[in-house]
């Protein structure tokens, strides 16, 4: 599938910077933002088309609550198309909190001398991940400091570590990374030790307020994080993300420039970003914040709405800075991985005696301190899929070999069936007993409804495998 990117002032050629705030700021400002014009433009996107810029614009635009409505509804209907009722689960494990930046916003920066610097050691990191898999992760994101001592090497070497660990049942079946830009050998060192997505946040990609909250540090360069996904998809590694930390400058500008690097990526590589992650602002050690672009709880649910719109077929993080009952509301427009049962402090899974959060051995607040099984149970409450599934990336289903089967919906054949089958082997493995019996029936629901739309009594073989003790039986 070729995509025939938009054409803007600044062409998109790899490694080039191209966002063009002047741009950006003039498609805001002559946006048409109607109501028949919202209404057009969603069934566009209801279609599993990607919306262009201007229309981006024009449903940021959108500022009366009937037009709002309408996103929010169609933002619900594309994810039930593209997702059906799943939700992915991951957790972060943060391996080391050393730093070099002074960026203003976190608790990790070179000036916050209060903070608690670690890095785990290797058999600090088993002990972690043996931890998690105790509570049934299959899914991690390794978290490091930028720091000279985290380099391609540390990151790949850490993630075969994690890869290796097996306790019981329990084994990490996908390592994603959210670390510094690496160079295109640094990059494709990772990828060797078989990681998942690597992801780098732009943080703002208004590049005047990039340089206030970046002062120092290798960080402080807009244009080399710009582009430094550029540097993973020459390197071969195709599965990135990307995100902005909302707060630190206009949402609605933040928004356009996902969507610009979004196109960025189309244009160069012919594949998008596989998440866009859209944290807040959050409590940190030693930090002020501005609170004039702060984003509150209806803004939040728009910029959600519309990045589901926007881009159809890539994944939407939701993590647990937010606090559970918000999680809960804004889930249904169109977000489709949640972390749970969350720690961000170095080596707080294994510490079974940590009972607050510590801010000065953490990056920000957590909002969502629920356990993983009490995640899934609302999940299930709230008729979700919960799914463990990484059958995609083992199978070679990634960059734009995933666009093939994701942009038109059909990735639903294999993520519906593949999430039962993780599901059922958390309930047999790790899940309370009150968890097993709504559990299994949300399984018999989901069964129910691919009837005539797939193999069930392959899934359904597969499942009594499972209760017999066989695992990771995939699509």
């Amino acid at each position: 599938m070729k995509f025939k990117p938009e054409q803007y002032r600044i062409e998109d050629k790899p490694g080039v910077p191209f966002i063009d705030t002047e741009e950006i700021q003039q498609m805001l400002s002559e946006a048409n933002s109607d109501t028949e014009t919202v209404r057009k433009i969603i069934a566009k996107s209801l279609e599993k088309n990607r919306l262009s810029l201007p229309e981006v614009a024009s449903l940021i635009n959108a500022e009366d609550q009937e037009s709002i409505d309408l996103i929010k509804q169609g933002a619900r209907q594309l994810k039930e198309k593209v997702y059906g009722n799943r939700i992915v689960l991951f957790a972060p494990l943060y391996v080391g909190n050393e730093c070099t930046n002074d960026c203003q916003y976190c608790g990790f920066r070179t000036s916050n001398a209060s903070a608690d610097r670690n890095t785990l050691s290797n058999p600090q990191l088993v002990k972690e991940v043996e931890a998690l898999e105790d509570s049934g992760q299959k899914r991690l994101i390794l978290v490091f400091g930028e720091h000279p001592r985290y380099n391609a090497k540390f990151i790949a070497d850490a993630a075969r570590t994690v890869y290796s660990v097996k306790k019981g049942n329990g084994a990490i079946r996908r390592v994603n990374i959210n670390a510094a830009p690496l160079s295109v050998e640094g990059f494709r060192e990772v990828t060797e030790a078989g990681i998942g997505t690597y992801q780098i946040f732009q943080e703002t990609y208004h590049p005047e307020m990039y340089k206030r909250y970046h002062p120092s540090g290798k960080k402080s360069d807009y244009a080399n994080r710009l582009v430094s996904l550029d540097r993973a998809q020459d390197a071969g590694l195709d599965d990135v993300g990307i995100g902005a930390l909302f707060g630190l400058y206009d949402w609605r500008f933040e928004v356009m420039a996902l969507v610009r690097h979004t196109n960025h990526l189309e244009a160069c590589y012919n594949v998008g970003p596989h998440t866009i992650s859209f944290p807040r602002l959050q409590d940190a050690s030693e930090v002020n914040f501005d609170t004039r672009y702060f984003v509150n709880d209806q803004e939040f649910a728009r910029i959600i709405a519309i990045l589901r719109l926007a881009v159809p077929y890539t994944g939407l993080i939701l993590t647990a800075r937010e606090n559970a009952s918000l999680r809960k509301e804004v889930m249904s427009f169109g977000v489709s991985q949640i972390d749970g049962g969350t720690k961000i402090e170095i080596a707080a899974y294994s510490d079974t005696s940590r009972k607050e959060q510590n801010l000065d051995k953490e990056q920000f607040r957590i909002n969502d301190d629920r356990s993983l099984g009490e995640i899934i149970e609302e999940l299930l409450e709230e008729d979700y899929l919960p799914s463990f599934c990484t059958a995609c990336y083992r199978l070679g289903r990634t960059g734009e070999h995933f666009m093939e089967f994701s942009v038109p919906g059909f990735i639903k054949r294999f993520c519906s069936p593949n999430a039962i089958l993780t599901l059922a082997e958390y309930l047999e493995d790790y899940a309370k007993p009150h968890l097993v019996d709504k559990g299994w029936k949300m399984i018999e629901k989901n069964l129910d409804s691919l009837n005539g739309s797939t193999n069930v009594p392959e899934i359904r073989a597969r499942l009594e495998r499972i209760r017999q003790g066989e695992r990771d039986l995939y699509f």
